[in-house]
């Protein structure tokens, strides 16, 4: 009786389809990126009017929010313009047969270094602005 071989991951249409899920929870990552800058870059406008509403002179500012605001949505820019390269470029290497598996993503590495000092960045203003 012979036994039946999976098909070549480059012939499993799961295999596609799990590149599918990935490619599409990057964007979901980059939009969430870029929501979250653009809300921190309104919230310093925000925080600026009710300063000025309640004490009836011109607000000292930073531009802190609006510029790491900024950076968090250019960052999302990054990473989905990133995760279309990658997407394009996997699916090559599945079609092609070049594809290696154990490969670490290096985007995502990437992306949570930045965050991570982007956090520490954030904590180390917050306990020094009070």
């Amino acid at each position: 009786m012979p036994t039946l071989q999976p098909p070549p991951a480059e012939q499993d249409p799961r295999v596609y389809f799990a590149a599918e899920r990935t490619f599409l929870a990057w964007i979901r990552t980059g939009l969430g990126l870029m929501g979250i800058g653009f809300a921190v870059s309104r919230f310093g406008l925000f925080l600026r009017q009710i300063t000025a509403a309640q004490s009836h002179l011109p607000a000292n500012t930073t531009g802190f929010s609006l510029w790491s605001g900024v950076a968090l949505v250019a960052l999302g820019v990054i990473v989905n313009l990133s995760s279309v390269y990658r997407h394009f470029q996997l699916v090559h290497e599945l079609s092609s047969g070049s594809w290696r598996p154990g490969h670490v993503s290096r985007d995502a590495v990437i992306l949570g270094l930045l965050l991570a000092a982007a956090g520490v960045a954030m904590t180390i203003y917050l306990i020094l602005v009070h």
